[in-house]
């Protein structure tokens, strides 16, 4: 039994190559599937099957496009009810590859139409060697069940069933490979660790020792972390079949002049993808911002229309190629083309730049020390903010500013400040397309400000992938970050 884990920065998404001795199959693979076909190649392996354990809610999967080039048979749950060919499994299916014999399991709950893949190596023994459970179980975590609103505390009893009568009925030793890992919305606290046991999980993971079903369920259905806009479309687009990757066309470099022109149809939006520094300096009119150094593909699927063209501004016409890759990944296929020769062509060729205030840590304490008159607008998470803020902040996310942006004084400028800068950089642009004209980014966020030491440090930035979300509101000159 050979297993290789491919994890994707920012949604956090594993996937995986099972093999046996000339065969593999993939287990929910992401859309740019050529990692998984060199993988194979240097094993000698043939991919005969791709597995999906759901309907994925965070990104788009792979499976068609993997199909497409390997012929292999996709295999996913009957429940899903998919409707593209594939070979439907519940529990009780089961299926072989070479020495391999993998069992099917249902297991509902973060998703109505869940299933886990149970391995056996018979090469070496007859009890389970790993699972592959998708977005059950996690390390430190389960899945979230609230994605379903309105059938949330059902899903919520029904994960709980499926965590303690299923995949805790597995064998001490049997091996954890997870969907997801720290820094995915599709849980709440998963730990860094991207593997673990049966066991592990058993003795140390926080929602596992919740064994009351009633106190199980609120848990998982109150105070959970906001779901990205995107959440709500990918799962339909995986269960009809996203379009094939090779069928959409690549983002073409496009001069000033014209890219000016495209620019201004209806149904096209700019974005820049440009480190935020560049990005403050000068900028297209109107542009979003989604600083690619950030968690770009969760904030672009939660914030960018989806039946919009799409424009982009960025250093390179690699990064311009990369970021087409990152947005196609949350469902975002309208990549049009790039601003060739980037802001420096823009500028000389007379066109008019909009520009955004960067105000250091130290500056912000300036202009704190002064008085009211400016006013802070912390865009980060409730949970984030209630850990530690800047005295007087106002806290509104960055996403949720493109309906709460009257909320905002426009009577004083404003200052936008994250954790780093990343964030409150597309909060920015959001209040910039609404009419606000004075508008600036803290560069380095409450980061900064506490390394400044005009805060204290802030638990959430300390430890931004830790396996709890640290609270507390130690009190400081400025601030409590």
């Amino acid at each position: 039994m050979f297993v290789q884990q491919f994890f994707v920065k920012g949604i956090a998404h594993s996937s995986y190559l099972l093999g046996g001795t000339k065969s593999c199959a993939v287990i929910d693979p992401r859309r740019d599937v050529q990692i998984y076909l060199d993988a194979a190649k240097d094993m000698g392996m043939t991919i005969t099957h791709i597995l999906e354990t759901h309907l994925h809610a965070d990104f788009i999967s792979g499976h068609l496009d993997l199909a497409d080039q390997t012929g292999a048979t996709i295999v996913a749950p009957k429940s899903a009810r998919c409707a593209f060919r594939h070979r439907a499994v519940a529990d009780g299916s089961s299926l072989a590859i070479d020495n391999l014999v993998i069992r099917v399991i249902e297991t509902p709950g973060h998703t109505p139409e869940h299933v886990s893949y149970v391995v056996v190596d018979k090469a070496r023994g007859s009890e389970p060697a790993g699972v592959f459970c998708g977005d059950t179980l996690f390390v430190g975590d389960v899945g979230r069940p609230d994605l379903f609103p309105r059938i949330a505390k059902e899903l919520a009893t029904t994960l709980y069933h499926s965590l303690h009568d299923k995949l805790l009925a597995l064998p001490d030793m049997c091996e954890v490979y997870p969907a997801h890992g720290a820094g995915s919305l599709c849980g709440r606290a998963m730990g860094a660790k991207r593997t673990s046991t049966i066991g592990y999980e058993r003795l140390y993971n926080p929602a596992l020792q919740i064994r009351a079903i009633p106190e199980f369920v609120a848990s998982l259905t109150t105070n959970m972390p906001a779901a990205p806009d995107h959440f709500s479309r990918c799962s339909a687009v995986n269960r009809k079949g996203p379009a094939l990757v090779r069928t959409l066309p690549a983002p073409r470099p496009l001069a000033p002049a014209a890219f000016s022109a495209g620019a201004r149809k209806a149904g096209t939006i700019v974005l820049d993808v440009r480190a935020y520094e560049a990005y403050c300096g000068q900028h297209v009119p109107h542009a979003y911002h989604i600083d690619s150094g950030g968690n770009f593909p969760t904030f672009a699927g939660w914030v960018l229309p989806p039946d919009k063209r799409i424009l982009l501004v960025a250093h390179t016409a690699a990064q311009a190629e990369e970021a087409a890759v990152l947005l196609r990944r949350v469902g975002l296929d309208g990549t049009a083309g790039y601003l060739d020769g980037g802001m420096f062509a823009w500028a000389v060729a007379g066109l008019p730049t909009a520009h955004t205030g960067l105000l250091s840590a130290a500056e912000l304490h300036k202009c704190m020390d002064k008085g009211p008159a400016l006013a802070v607008l912390d865009v980060r998470m409730p949970r984030e903010f209630d850990a530690g803020h800047i005295d007087g902040a106002t806290n509104i996310p960055a996403p949720d500013l493109r309906t709460r942006f009257n909320e905002v004084d426009r009577g004083k400028p404003v200052a936008c400040i994250c954790s780093t800068g990343h964030r409150s950089s597309l909060a920015a642009s959001i209040l910039e397309q609404h009419g606000f004209t004075s508008v600036c980014n803290v560069a380095g966020g409450m980061t900064g400000y506490a390394n400044a030491r005009y805060a204290a440090a802030c638990p959430a930035c300390l430890a931004p992938h830790g396996p709890a979300f640290p609270g507390g509101k130690p009190r400081t000159k400025r601030g409590n970050a």
